[in-house]
């Protein structure tokens, strides 16, 4: 059946091998007729940038390109470092790039030589590394998602991975998926028995940041009401207020934000939030305000931290993290939450308390 897309879909390249695949007649069969279809020997020509074009990663984006992935699909979060207190998450690559178009988005960078959107026909094989995962897991959980190098749900409606993905982790006790995503794109969800073992997450800004910087993505109440729904379908949810973005008015319109989502969502049944600060190497923030030179958000006070990242200047930064931890700690204090990508100093300056291993909070985040 053919979809009226919610993204612009410019061009949709199938790899050689991939044409009898499950996930390419969905595709095809799906996508507007007169989005065009080449078949191609090597997907890596489909990938790299346009030639020529005024925005080679903005084109790529508009790309759809399926292939087979040759490398692991299970790989530990690429964010995770010793240097930081990091939640012991278990990255799922299942697609590569994403239609909507943040402009603090780091995969500006990190996908800059091959910006298409990449979506991987053998999919199905990565079951295999999660079942050799849980074969050696010895009682531990594991919470593994799918949006760190795309978001999990943006094209779900052409591919429908989610109800495969729904279909295995509903059945394994030791695993969690978690479906990170800025749309409401939930159809296919909603359609699921997830068991318990699913959660949706949403990344969360106040509508000043979702109008200025978060292009093509559903709208902050929008993302909240899609949370209901799955809520209300036997999902867990979780949010992620990432990147926080410090801005004269900031601490109000963050605090109105959690106002609006705690009357929807009530705080005894969200899993876990997390928060991080708005942080770019130098390559990113050249590409960033290169791309959206009229973005004010890109603009901020920051600085050039020890990691080699431009970061919000420290005091505003705690100031937000203590301002948002307060005020769930005062709707409820069972709400789990951590930082991404922050040493342990500064979670012990926002939560009072040295962060636990990273094993111990991913197995926490699996199971809350």
């Amino acid at each position: 059946m053919k979809r009226e897309l919610k993204f612009d879909l410019d061009a949709v390249f199938v790899e050689d091998g991939c044409a009898d695949s499950a996930l390419a007649t969905r595709v095809l069969q799906s996508i507007p007729r007169d989005v065009p279809v080449t078949h191609i020997a090597d997907a890596r020509e489909a990938a790299r940038p346009e030639s020529g074009a005024p925005d080679p990663f903005g084109a790529g984006k508009r790309r759809l390109v399926i292939a087979r992935r040759k490398t692991p699909f299970l790989m530990p979060c690429p964010a995770g470092s010793s240097k930081f207190a990091c939640c012991g998450y278990l990255v799922l690559t299942l697609a590569s790039n994403c239609p909507m178009d943040c402009s603090y988005c780091f995969l500006q960078e990190y996908l800059a030589d091959n910006p298409a959107f990449q979506v991987y026909a053998n999919f199905a094989d990565s079951f295999d590394e999660l079942d050799r995962l849980c074969a050696n897991a010895h009682g531990r959980t594991f919470r593994v998602g799918t949006g760190e190098l795309a978001d999990s749900l943006a094209f779900d409606s052409i591919t429908s991975i989610s109800r495969d993905l729904i279909d295995f982790f509903s059945a394994r006790e030791n695993l969690t998926l978690e479906l990170k995503t800025k749309t409401d794109e939930i159809e296919n969800l909603l359609a699921m028995d997830p068991r318990g073992r699913v959660l949706v997450s949403w990344t969360l800004s106040p509508d000043v940041v979702y109008r200025s910087s978060e292009h093509l993505t559903a709208s902050p109440a929008a993302r909240i009401a899609a949370a209901r729904a799955v809520l209300d379908a036997g999902y867990r949810v979780a949010f992620h207020f990432d990147p926080l973005i410090a801005y004269p008015d900031a601490e109000r319109d963050y605090l109105l934000l959690i106002d609006e989502l705690l009357d929807v969502v009530p705080p005894n049944q969200i899993s876990f939030i997390s928060m991080g600060g708005l942080r770019m190497t130098p390559r990113l923030r050249g590409a960033a305000r290169g791309r959206f030179p009229n973005d004010p958000k890109l603009c901020g006070e920051d600085v050039l931290s020890a990691d080699g990242r431009f970061r919000t200047f420290t005091p505003l930064r705690l100031s937000l993290y203590r301002t948002l931890a307060e005020r769930f700690k005062k709707a409820s204090a069972t709400i789990p939450a951590y930082l991404c990508m922050e040493p342990a100093s500064v979670h012990e300056h926002v939560f009072g308390a040295t962060p636990a291993r990273p094993a111990t909070i991913g197995e926490r985040l699996a199971r809350s």
